[in-house]
């Protein structure tokens, strides 16, 4: 059954100076609030390895944020922006960075009543040679409102993934209420990023620094990695009072047969670092109740977790990924979620969670709130109190599971 929960129970207040506009100077010293049984006390950020049990399993999202953001221009002067959304046209992400003349990209497009369709060029005010010779086009194939697919079409040879990296900017998060600088380009983006396709940060990961990844290693915690390209959905509000009526957006993930078996044979506890890490993993459950049924992996939708009660186990589901994997002499399960986690989801897999402090009234509150058995407030009241700093770019939190 869809839970019938009103989103404004999921709202505290934030005032704006409270919301971290920049990274501190170093990743690793931002402050860590620990919850655990109703009892919050707090640490500094590389102070976590002492934090966790030995033996731990800690899985790490190694998504990269790609510079999604491209501004044109009209012949009239008008700027029109284009946020890159997911690819199009080819719709295979690798496929699409490594395109040489064009590609299609669902996109979101700002001042889009004033763009007629014709095809726009770059906007380049300081004549960069280099973004000169590129000629970037932008074609509108079709509108929906705000979003709409566009062709984006180049001279010089070069992948798209080049192009991007000349062209666009870091989409930073719209709460900073500031233009992308150069610092983000490096600081909004993980030690450990890997795989071009998010337009957005799993800003979890932002504080982890290789002196605190040593330490992990040094006190015998495991790490591994998924990869879930984190959608502009993420900034999304929660729009309608109840939230059953609230759309969740399709993420892709991936994560290797390797480490499905590590994950099913691993007896220690396992951490997530970050809301992405968090909705990937528990989603492996329903995508191998869909191999158990079905006979093959389907993308998890919005309620699936509670529209009936399932009588597998974990192990089951995840025996049924595994096997479906290896029949089809396949090295990595690639699909994509729709899950929403809310208060009354049934975690099957990650018993803590390290994460940032996330806005009011969004998904990512219900999630804490699902992860704490209701807690939440005791955490983001303690926060509030004691000069945390909100948002992206602000403090962490390491949270056990109610």
């Amino acid at each position: 059954m869809i839970p019938q929960i009103k989103i404004e129970d999921y709202n505290y207040n934030l005032p704006d100076e409270r919301i971290a506009k920049y990274p501190l100077p170093e990743r690793d010293s931002s402050k860590l609030l620990r919850y655990g049984d109703g009892n919050v006390d707090e640490y500094i950020f590389k102070d976590l390895p002492s934090l966790l049990p030995e033996g731990s399993l800690m899985i790490f999202n190694d998504t990269k944020v790609v510079p999604a953001r491209l501004h044109f221009q009209r012949e009239t002067g008008a700027n029109i922006e284009i946020f890159c959304l997911e690819p199009a046209d080819p719709v295979e992400y690798n496929t699409s960075f490594a395109a040489t003349e064009h590609c299609r990209w669902k996109c979101v497009i700002g001042n889009a009543k004033r763009w007629k369709g014709e095809p726009l060029k770059l906007y380049n005010p300081v004549s960069d040679p280099v973004v000169s010779a590129m000629n970037l086009t932008a074609t509108l194939v079709e509108r929906n409102g705000e979003t709409g697919i566009v062709e984006l079409a180049w001279k010089d040879g070069n992948p798209f993934s080049s192009v991007l990296e000349t062209c666009g900017t870091v989409p930073i998060p719209p709460y900073l209420n500031r233009e992308t600088e150069v610092i983000d380009a490096e600081r909004y983006q993980t030690l450990y990023a890997k795989i071009r396709g998010s337009v957005a940060a799993p800003t979890a990961g932002l504080h982890f620094t290789q002196r605190v990844l040593d330490a992990l290693d040094a006190k015998g915690i495991d790490r591994e990695y998924v990869c879930l390209h984190v959608g502009a959905g993420t900034f999304l509000p929660v729009k309608s009072s109840n939230v059953a009526e609230h759309p969740m957006h399709k993420e892709p993930f991936a994560i290797t047969l390797e480490l499905l078996k590590k994950i099913r044979n691993h007896e220690g506890k396992l951490i997530a670092v970050g809301t992405t890490s968090v909705r990937t993993l528990e989603s492996l459950y329903y995508v191998g109740v869909s191999c158990i049924e079905k006979g093959k992996p389907e993308e998890v939708g919005q309620w699936v977790p509670y529209e009936r009660e399932y009588s597998y186990s974990l192990d089951e589901a995840l025996d049924a990924i595994i096997e479906y994997l290896e029949m089809n002499n396949l090295k990595e399960l690639k699909v994509g979620t729709k899950i929403i986690i809310v208060p009354g989801f049934k975690f099957k897999l990650v018993d803590i969670l390290i994460t940032n402090f996330h806005q009011p009234e969004s998904t990512l509150i219900l999630l804490i709130s699902a992860f704490v058995g209701g807690d939440w407030k005791t955490i983001y009241d303690y926060a509030m109190g004691h000069d945390f700093r909100f948002l992206s770019y602000g403090d962490s939190s390491l949270l056990y599971r109610k």
